[in-house]
């Protein structure tokens, strides 16, 4: 009985492909907590709300559907995120991957150090692209266009749309609006680094003593994220605040990376740069974990789809 041919593992399209599709599923099943942290990093300390407190505040005024508010930009960005940073991760990889089988190096796995240089191109290629897609999102999901009247009567206003939201930052901030908070998003390449970095090295591990499986690529992605996502949190914090700073500074300059850091520890202490931290962290493990379990899955299955194809034609 013939075995089955093994996958190959430098595919970039495939990669990127699989990528986007865990993206994806991974962040339908854990959106509504994207919302509950990304407002708390918004709001200040005194409106922060317990767990349970913040989602029963959410649907009472605006019922399931504010649980999912800018879910539409969130999924075309984490689609476009993920495409874009696996296949950049990838293509970096097998640079390294050929640069070692000329060296005539025996193990061709990246280092940490490859991992890290791998993980800082694709992320900062990722930053630079997806940033005006996250401003949006963070507006929409932040509903910056609700008045606070119509909150504290507790009717239900519309959603804000992508594009109306989009519109609405060209023409009151100008196009350079979609580019705030891009310096704390650099700094935070680190985090997928980190998590990607941990993952790499957890997996070459667990490799040389049994099968990687969905389960364990889900614990080890969790592991990952549970770290990087600690580790970086504050800059999280940062960035949401100068996403949404042209609408509450209109008028005002804009505040930088530092400036903002500074208010925040200044005005509620260092405690306010981990707020949101408990939602985030579980949606970000979550995400993670569900991810890591669906691209391997993923990346398999559009490697078997191509092959077919090919064989067909």
């Amino acid at each position: 009985m013939a075995s089955k041919a093994p996958i190959p593992q430098n595919d970039n399209v495939a990669h990127a492909l699989a990528g986007a599709g865990g993206g994806i599923l991974s962040m339908v099943l854990t959106y509504p907590l994207i919302t509950l942290s990304t407002r708390a990093q918004v709001e200040s300390k005194k409106a922060e709300t317990k767990f349970i407190d913040a989602v029963q505040r959410i649907v009472a005024r605006e019922g399931i559907a504010g649980l999912y508010s800018g879910i539409n930009s969130a999924l075309f960005g984490i689609s476009v995120t993920n495409f874009v940073y696996y296949y950049w991760y990838e293509w970096t990889r097998a640079f390294f991957e050929k640069a070692a089988a000329a060296a005539g190096r025996a193990n061709r796995k990246l280092t940490t150090v490859e991992s890290m240089i791998a993980g800082a191109i694709a992320g900062s290629a990722t930053v630079i692209i997806t940033n005006p897609i996250w401003v949006i999102n963070t507006r929409v999901t932040t509903r910056q266009k609700h008045s606070q009247a119509d909150l504290e009567a507790g009717k239900p206003a519309a959603s804000p749309t992508t594009m109306g939201t989009l519109m609405s930052l060209l023409r009151n901030e100008g196009p350079q609006a979609l580019f705030s908070g891009v310096l704390p998003a650099l700094v935070l390449v680190i985090n997928p680094i980190l998590q990607y970095t941990l993952f790499e090295q957890m997996k070459n591990a667990v490799e040389k003593r049994r099968k990687v499986t969905p389960a364990i690529a889900f614990f080890l992605g969790a592991l990952g994220k549970l770290f990087a996502t600690s580790v970086t949190y504050p800059y999280i914090t940062v960035k949401s605040q100068m996403h949404v700073a042209g609408s509450s500074q209109s008028g005002s300059k804009r505040e930088g990376m530092s400036a903002t850091l500074s208010r925040v520890i200044r005005e509620e202490g260092y405690s306010g740069l981990y707020k949101g931290i408990g939602p985030k962290v579980s949606q970000s493990v979550l995400t993670a974990a569900l991810l890591f379990a669906f691209k391997d899955a993923l990346y398999a299955q559009t490697i078997r789809l191509r092959t077919g194809r090919k064989k067909v034609a």
